[in-house]
């Protein structure tokens, strides 16, 4: 074997076989210029290169040789390479022709003597065909390669809407194999609907030769929705007319339903801002009504009509702060008390609850985990939700449905829980035996104010209490429902990083030794500072009434008797915080008690005792008690 040219040609390699040497010298310096040439002076030699040399793009062989016919050396080569073959001969055979073009499928004959510009322009088209094969075969392998990879579903269309080429994904999702599906037009697979919508977009795409985008809904076999962005892509050729059209076909269901928690997220928090607006106001009116009523009741003659009469408007407003509360908590707005919470122990505690709530008719089964893990959240909030959770249970059941409320422990891989992160979570799963819930309703059960109860019995408030109490508390919530098989509802709540005791229970209001003090009550709410002083008064304390922060300074400059601050936070031209600061520069040792109806979290000042309007006689007890031990003066 010889080399005649460098191994880094970039015009390939041609093999000659001839056993004549004066041949191969001849052709060898007809070709060495502008390809590699190897040369074998026998079929068997030839043979051995050919097994070493796997890129070949041509064999030019003699026919008539000693140790077989070129023929049939062509037909064993075949199956070695796929290199393109030209037979020589200095013979009229044309039983060696067919012989070759049959087993070694020559791509041409040459008769010897050859014209050697006739065999150069012959080899040249061969290795040109051959190179443009190549790269065909390489587009069409880089194609085929990326269809069958990708999850998303491609096809290609000619402009009648035959599918003439199509990945597996495509066929799959047609309910055939790929090639069944050549030739044929979307419509036989899909109903006449969705075909006509397919084919409209088509012709968008076609029509203006720019690509169509749209998203389509599609409800799976198992009832579940899905999302999917349909792009229309029209191939032009090279006058820029359309030849076909592709279709890429990709699943957005993941990220569409992202996109609906950031707007459930979204609502949620201009409704927080909403109900931030109004909750100052609302529960200054409610603190006004309540404190009313108390006092009212307590003062009123022993009649049990008007007694019971005070009762009910006394309970209607507690449902009135008691949503108040509702709105603040699922919009993120209230500050919860989060802290390492037994969750077995609160649903254990909750047996009387649940039983008296959901009636008898519906049977509980428990399976609380052994072992379970401390949860962090707002213990307070968490039996709420969870009655939340087990009354819309038993709504969507008829009699002698079964309710199953169980719990456990599990660590979540990072991605795997939408808006979740990975960690250890305590799960709460509320699961019902009821009629379920309809795909379209599910994708709407987090958003406020949305309810299929009739009006009156539902306000909407419920799941996005729950779901808000979890994100504020690290987890999330998810809802899995069959139509006719029932729902399950899991509270995902993160674990507490370091056991927490429960905190101390609240003083007893006024105990019959609480010091009697002097305080300044200071609200712009007349209503409110009216109910809020006779409580004060009929505790035993003495109290001096201001509207305003301005006027409480010019009474704590002038009365060096008082005890205690009770301020309100929002009030205009000077807050509550601001007085406040303003009060301990006067006088350092003057107990401080600020009251909000409403106060962004974040807002509330550090080093000052809080109480949340509306608030109880008993509440206010316990905080002035409190707060008043802070005064380091002996009381009065």
């Amino acid at each position: 074997m010889t080399l005649s040219s460098e191994m880094n040609s970039t015009n390939g390699t041609i093999l000659v076989v001839d056993d004549e040497p004066d041949i191969l010298i001849a052709l060898e310096d007809l070709f060495e210029n502008d390809y590699r040439v190897l040369t074998a002076s026998s079929p068997v030699q030839a043979l051995d290169i050919i097994r070493q040399e796997p890129d070949i793009a041509i064999i030019i062989s003699d026919q008539r040789m000693p140790e077989m016919q070129g023929d049939e050396f062509l037909a064993r080569a075949r199956h070695e390479t796929d290199a393109d073959a030209i037979l020589l001969t200095g013979y009229a055979d044309l039983k060696a022709v067919i012989g070759a073009v049959n087993k070694g499928r020559i791509i041409a004959y040459v008769p010897k003597p050859w014209d050697p510009a006739a065999l150069s322009n012959m080899v040249a088209a061969a290795y040109q065909r051959r190179m443009l094969t190549r790269k065909l075969d390489t587009e069409r392998a880089l194609l085929s390669g990326l269809m069958e990879s990708t999850d998303d579903l491609i096809s290609f269309k000619d402009l009648d809407g035959r599918f003439v080429r199509l990945n597996a994904s495509k066929a799959q999702s047609l309910g055939c194999n790929s090639e069944d599906c050549l030739g044929h037009k979307e419509r036989d697979f899909v109903s006449s609907d969705r075909a006509t919508m397919i084919e409209e977009a088509e012709r968008r795409a076609i029509a203006a030769r720019a690509p169509d985008e749209i998203v389509e809904e599609r409800t799976s076999t198992d009832g579940t929705t899905q999302w999917f962005l349909i792009n229309h892509i029209p191939i032009l050729d090279e006058a820029g007319a359309v030849k076909h059209l592709a279709t890429i076909e990709r699943d957005i269901t993941e990220r569409k339903l992202m996109e609906m928690r950031l707007r459930q997220a979204d609502k949620m928090q201009a409704l927080g801002t909403l109900a931030g607006g109004i909750a100052h106001d609302f529960n200054n009116l409610l603190m006004a009504v309540l404190g009313s009523l108390d006092l009212a009741s307590r003062r009123a003659p022993d009649d049990p009509r008007l007694t019971r009469l005070l009762q009910n408007a006394t309970y209607a407003a507690e449902r009135g702060a008691s949503l108040t509360q509702r709105l603040l908590s699922f919009s993120r707005q209230r500050d919860l008390r989060l802290q390492a919470v037994d969750v077995n122990q609160v649903i254990t505690s909750m047996n009387d609850l649940l039983t008296r709530t959901l009636g008898g008719v519906i049977r509980i089964e428990r399976h609380l985990t052994d072992g379970l893990w401390t949860a962090m959240v707002d213990p307070d909030q968490l039996e709420l939700a969870i009655l939340n959770l087990c009354i819309n249970a038993r709504d969507a059941m008829v009699e002698n449905g079964t309710l199953a409320l169980s719990t456990r422990n599990e660590a979540v891989d990072e991605g795997r829980i939408t808006d979740l992160s990975g960690g250890e979570y305590v799960v709460i799963s509320v699961t019902d035996s009821g009629s379920g819930i309809p795909p379209e309703v599910l994708a709407r059960v987090l958003e406020p104010f949305f309810t299929t109860k009739e009006v009156g019995k539902g306000t909407g408030l419920g799941l996005p209490m729950v779901y808000g109490l979890a994100q504020q508390s690290g987890g999330t919530v998810t809802i899995q429902s069959t139509v006719g098989v029932g729902t399950t509802v899991e509270l995902y709540l993160s674990r507490a990083a370091v056991e927490q005791e429960d905190s101390p229970h609240e003083k007893e209001a006024t105990a019959p030794d609480a010091p009697k003090v002097r305080i300044l009550l200071v609200d712009d709410d007349a209503e409110v500072r009216t109910v809020t002083a006779a409580y004060l008064t009929e505790m035993g304390h003495r109290v001096v009434e201001a509207a305003d922060g301005s006027s409480a300074l010019d009474i704590l400059r002038t009365d060096d008797q008082l005890d205690l601050l009770i301020a309100d936070f929002a009030m205009p031209g000077m807050t509550g915080t601001d007085l406040a600061d303003k009060a301990r520069e006067i006088r350092t040792d003057l107990g401080i008690l600020l009251v909000t109806g409403y106060a962004d979290p974040k807002r509330l000042p550090d080093g000052y005792l809080m109480l949340h309007k509306p608030f109880s006689r008993d509440d206010l007890a316990a905080k002035v008690t409190e707060a008043a031990e802070q005064d380091r003066r002996s009381p009065l």
